[in-house]
């Protein structure tokens, strides 16, 4: 794919750099800096200058809206408990640790006295340490494990050869992604070398040679997972795990704030299963979480795990300055869909922004939020370092889920020795990875959550340097309201995670699990929830559960933990496979299949563009062609939506707020090819795809008739005014829950059937819903206000993707009335100043009890109706599946759609804005 045919100023990665290419390379495990920029008088990086040579260039100084400057912090230390054994403090003064900070001190103190324990501290605050110091204390009481051919020469079990008896304490590590793993048993290895054999750590995921997998399960004392591996593979098989489960003394769940929304609720079911299958050996062990910045971080812990968890939170570790800047892109002499204002592409924007940082021999990061995004940035990046130095563009790579095994590790050994300079990451990379040596970070939009953007920045100045970042706006409502708002990302505290373990889509499939595990019995219910009480009838009703004497039995033969992925995937992952060669080139998830590889879709993978030949939904395969087209593909979908089951609701003056059941359908039905970079549609090509149902949650506000006259809103303009305030509201949002635009959806109707008033609606796009509805619906007057303040402040006449254009609107976001929907917003919010406490609302004493739980219970696990899927599956990130493929001209690749509800007529069609299926 090149780039040298576009004119002259739509790149400026290009501008005079007073610096000298890097043309070598420098190990960055050993963190030289002979490479790096230097600065006056020996003071080290300086990521003030670096930010000033990068803004140097024609009208690069306008783009930046914000720079927030904080100031270096002083560390504060203390000792180990005296409980810790003294060869794991010898250790870790090996490795150049002569005292812990004051909070790893506290978290080992809670650790050894049985409390389980949360540390929510900042990136690189030493939060792997604080639980492994107690881990490894505890482990060093097991005994010393032969080697692998000491194994396979020892005699069977049961004749009396060395085998797991006296095996000592055991420890559990989960991490979201498998890279996370890796990098982590790396460094287990490392602090433990002079500890000898009584530490034997080891990798257990789906890479794991199968004649490696027999060892670990009967000598390894410290496992490495992740929950999907719990999961499928653990759990399960818990007899063959018999000897390290009943000794099992701790459970380290690593990056725990991003197990959240659906994901987090299955995570958090498979935690339950986990403690009683540890029960029924005797088992209790000790939960140690680790975490970044967080609100209310024990309540969460205790939400994920079901046990009291103590919380530290005070940070005491040492901090480098951090220079944040706040990077809006400037517009275009282009137009888009109404001739709108067009920004130049965040995608755009941080490949040159890598580029000049490579220049510069500054060790940069690029997070961007879809892996198609991924790709983008490295390849543009490569093409401009190709014209400075034909030895740069090496130094340069992406890094992502659903790359092949061996692809992923050879990225992660070139980052380790310093062979790659820049990296174009997705959030694979954000949790945790050590990547030490890094000087700054560039975020490609808003991650959906003021903890991740932290934890993004935080991969910079890991060894207590200097460090930059600079969050680079896309063009739509939430970035743009935020880059000019720095006090919503700087003065705010982060979020609390959302999780609902009691969502019946995410209990039934585990209740079926842990009954096939151990039969279920009363004694057993609490632990999973009061929900357990409505779920078990329709088990058993749908035979996947029988009760015998007091206990619920599995009664299937196939595996009841293939009933659900974890990772809300739904259903097998896609192969994506070259059609000439044969060759797997990685996967996709099911769920998003029907907006990435659908025929004629674009696909990249590694730098290397492919077109989507076909897509056999029946054997989950999608064959690819290389090829070079000038353009990225999007595609767009049509969606209806009815109301099962309203829930609570909140007068709003004449109108309503309501909270509740809903059933989305929808289908895929077209995609738009738009050129590389500038985003010009090209053109529309129709699809044939079958439509998909969704049962979830939603919460939809109604406006009278009265309120229309009161905001001069009349049936010309009521369509577009109602589609213009949901497309702003979906983009604000996640900075309300902890989520991002791609996990929700929504509609606008100017007459729906079941409310017969004007009505938008916003829903979570999983089944059952993931809490984020019902977040908006307790934060509504904040979130609402927020949305009226981003379109009226908007400097367009009548709207752009920085205010009321979506990209994922299927209906070519028209119609859309800006200003109509800022007096629609106004009026709206003028009733809701003193909003009395939500009304319950029963279902109707006319409908029989029958059918009002036939319309809102869940399908049976592992029926095709509405499976979740837009996070990454057990291939190893929990990235985000291509949920914003954010290509050029500032729109992700994902769909949209318009629907047409039966009930109406021309002027009352549907507008929509929906999640990735």
């Amino acid at each position: 794919m090149a780039f040298n045919h576009l004119p002259a100023g739509v790149h400026d990665a290009l501008d005079p750099l007073s610096v000298t290419p890097v043309t070598h390379s420098v190990p960055m495990a050993k963190n030289h800096r002979s490479d790096r920029l230097q600065t006056d008088a020996e003071t080290g990086f300086s990521p003030g200058t670096v930010l000033h040579r990068l803004a140097s260039g024609p009208s690069r100084s306008s783009r930046i809206t914000h720079t927030e400057h904080l100031p270096p912090r002083a560390g504060r230390h203390a000792v180990w408990p005296d409980r810790i054994r003294a060869e794991v403090v010898a250790a870790v003064q090996a490795a150049g640790i002569d005292h812990p900070w004051a909070h790893q001190a506290l978290a080992a103190e809670h650790a050894l006295d049985g409390d389980s324990v949360i540390v929510a501290t900042g990136t690189a605050s030493g939060k792997s340490l604080a639980y492994l110091v107690p881990v490894l204390s505890a482990l060093l009481g097991g005994s010393e494990a032969p080697t692998r051919t000491e194994q396979r020469q020892a005699p069977p079990r049961g004749s009396g050869g060395r085998g797991t008896g006296g095996r000592g304490s055991t420890a559990l590590y989960l991490a979201p992604t498998k890279a996370l793993a890796a990098d982590q048993c790396r460094s287990v290895k490392e602090l433990s070398q002079p500890l000898g054999k009584a530490v034997r750590p080891a990798v257990y995921d789906g890479d794991t040679a199968f004649e490696e997998r027999e060892w670990i399960r009967q000598y390894a004392n410290y496992v490495l997972t992740n929950p999907d591996m719990l999961h499928r593979g653990i759990l399960p098989s818990h007899a063959r795990w018999s000897s390290f489960l009943k000794h099992l003394e701790y459970v380290v769940i690593d990056e725990c704030h991003t197990y959240r929304g659906v994901f987090g609720s299955h995570v958090a079911q498979v935690l339950r299963r986990l403690r009683r299958v540890c029960a029924r050996y005797g088992a209790s062990p000790v939960f140690l979480l680790a975490s970044a910045t967080a609100a209310e971080p024990s309540v969460a812990a205790r939400r994920l795990t079901g046990l009291p968890v103590v919380e530290v939170a005070d940070d005491a570790s040492p901090r480098g300055e951090l220079v944040f800047a706040l990077w809006e892109p400037p517009l275009t002499e282009l137009h888009g869909e109404k001739g709108a204002p067009v920004r130049r592409t965040a995608t755009a924007e941080t490949a040159d922004l890598l580029t000049d940082l490579t220049v510069q021999g500054v060790r940069s990061v690029a997070f961007v939020r879809s892996r198609r995004g991924a790709e983008l940035i490295s390849v543009i990046a490569q093409e401009r370092l190709a014209e400075v130095d034909r030895s740069l563009p090496r130094r340069v790579a992406a890094y992502r889920g659903g790359y092949l095994p061996e692809e992923r590790r050879a990225l992660e050994r070139a980052l380790h020795s310093g062979e790659l300079l820049g990296l174009a990451a997705t959030t694979a990379l954000e949790l945790g990875v050590d990547v030490s040596g890094l000087d700054a970070v560039v975020i490609a939009g808003y991650p959906g959550t003021r903890a991740s953007l932290w934890q993004q920045a935080g991969r910079a100045g890991r060894s207590g340097q200097g460090s930059l970042a600079v969050l680079v706006a896309r063009d739509d409502p939430l970035d743009t309201f935020l880059v000019h708002h720095p006090e919503a990302l700087f003065d705010q505290p982060v979020e609390s995670t959302v999780l609902d373990p009691d969502n019946p889509y995410v209990l039934a499939p585990h209740l079926c699990a842990a009954a096939a595990e151990i039969p279920l019995t009363e004694a057993d219910l609490d632990l999973f929830g009061p929900a357990c009480t409505e779920v078990l009838p329709q088990l058993e009703a749908a035979k996947l559960l029988r009760r015998r004497a007091n206990a619920w039995h599995w009664t299937r033969r196939e595996r009841a933990a293939d009933l659900t992925d974890i990772r809300g995937a739904g259903g097998q992952p896609v192969q994506v496979v070259e059609a000439g060669t044969g060759r797997l080139l990685g996967t996709v998830d099911a769920g998003a299949a029907h907006s990435t590889v659908h025929e004629g879709a674009v696909h990249l993978h590694q730098g290397r563009t492919y077109l989507v030949r076909s897509l056999d939904l029946e054997d989950s395969v999608a064959l690819v062609e290389q090829a070079d087209p000038p353009y990225s593909t999007v595609a767009r979908d049509t969606t209806s939506i009815s109301v099962l089951e309203t829930d609570a609701q909140v007068p709003w003056g004449a109108g309503r707020l309501c909270y509740g059941s809903v059933e989305v359908t929808n289908q895929v039905v077209s995609f738009l090819r738009r050129r590389v970079i500038t985003g010009e549609v090209l053109g529309e090509s129709k699809l044939d795809l079958p439509p998909r149902t969704l049962r979830t949650r939603a919460v939809w506000w109604t406006v009278t008739e009265d309120q229309l006259d009161e905001a001069r809103i009349n049936p010309e303009i009521l369509g577009g005014s109602l589609h213009a305030a949901e497309h702003a509201s979906i983009g604000m949002l996640p900075l309300f829950a902890t989520c991002d635009r791609w996990d929700i959806g929504g509609v606008s109707v100017p007459l729906h059937p079941d409310t017969l008033l004007p009505t938008v609606f916003v829903y979570d796009g999983h089944p059952g819903g993931a809490g984020f509805a019902e977040r908006a619906f307790h934060t509504a007057r904040e979130w609402l206000t927020a949305t009226r303040e981003a379109i009226a402040s908007c400097e367009c006449d009548a709207g752009c993707p920085s205010c009321i254009q979506s990209p994922k609107c299927g209906n070519g976001n028209e119609p859309l009335h800006k200003r109509g929907a800022v007096r629609l917003l106004t009026t709206l919010l003028r009733g809701a100043a003193h909003p009395p406490e939500p009304e319950e609302t029963p279902a109707p004493e006319e409908t029989p009890d029958s059918e009002r739980r036939s319309r809102h219970e869940p399908a049976p696990p592992g029926s095709a109706e509405g499976q979740p899927g837009s996070v990454e599956g057990p291939e190893g990130a929990s990235e985000g599946q291509p949920r914003s493929a954010e290509g050029p001209g500032g729109s992700a690749g994902v769909p949209g759609g318009s629907a047409e509800m039966p009930a109406a007529g021309p002027a009352e069609a549907a507008q929509q804005d929906r999640p990735v299926p």
